[in-house]
């Protein structure tokens, strides 16, 4: 990265400064676990606020040099969105409804997999009203609808997608497509979330490309990313699954 070129860069500074803020995080709790002070007792309630923050600068800083043109075949990238939205929501919704599970090891894993995720990031830490919960919460989808879609879909489909066909990935053009390419990016951006979401990431990764593919169009990708993330976001204010985003 230090020899790339500032347009090379720009597809690369936001995803490495978006994982700087969550590695401090990290620290925090390993090294000041126990502390009763939120800031240190839950740096996410102002970690996450600083890595948007901080997503948002580079982004701007670097905003000149992305492809983010009118985005072409706008229903489709916004069909599939919900496609994804879907693929995260719905087989665990199915599987609480519909199973009657005993108590063998394949029942029990899925009764963990389909369980509600309760735990997660709570829009009302600060209190259930009043500016600090709507800060908390507008700052959250500021992050979740915004600047995840940005960051992520200028690194993948945007860099690696291409960057996996040709090192010089500017000559290749958006939604170029190679099998090899699509596999290792599909199961990179399975890497990136928790274990137990890996079939709806790695799912989620294919119709992610499957955009770039279709629309040749890297701001489709991004408001097929927002739009999965949007309605993903409203679903836990719905239903308080805190642990999806």
């Amino acid at each position: 990265m230090i020899d790339a070129t500032p347009r090379e860069k720009a597809y690369l500074a936001p995803f490495f400064a978006f994982f700087l803020p969550p590695l401090l995080s990290a620290l925090i709790n390993h090294f000041l676990d126990g502390q009763a002070y939120w800031m240190v007792a839950h740096p996410e309630y102002w970690i996450h606020p600083a890595q948007t923050v901080l997503c948002g600068a580079v982004l701007g800083y670097y905003w000149r040099f992305y492809d983010l043109q009118r985005p072409a075949r706008l229903p489709f990238a916004i069909g599939i969105g919900l496609v994804a939205l879907g693929v995260w929501v719905v087989p665990q919704i199915l599987v609480r409804s519909s199973l009657h599970l005993g108590d063998g090891a394949c029942d029990r894993m899925l009764q963990s997999w389909a369980a509600l995720r309760t735990k997660g990031f709570d829009p009302a830490f600060f209190g259930t009203d009043g500016w600090p919960y709507f800060l908390n919460l507008s700052v959250r989808f500021l992050r979740l609808v915004v600047i995840v879609p940005l960051v992520e879909e200028i690194f993948w489909r945007g860099f690696l997608l291409r960057y996996l066909i040709r090192n010089d990935f500017l000559q290749v053009p958006i939604g170029a497509f190679e099998w090899r390419s699509c596999l290792i990016v599909a199961l990179c951006f399975m890497g990136e979330h928790q274990p137990l979401d890996y079939p709806a990431a790695l799912a989620t990764g294919f119709l992610f490309n499957a955009v770039a593919y279709r629309t040749k169009s890297l701001t489709a990708c991004v408001i097929s990313h927002a739009v999965t993330n949007l309605f993903l976001g409203i679903y836990v204010l719905k239903t308080g699954e805190l642990g999806f985003w």
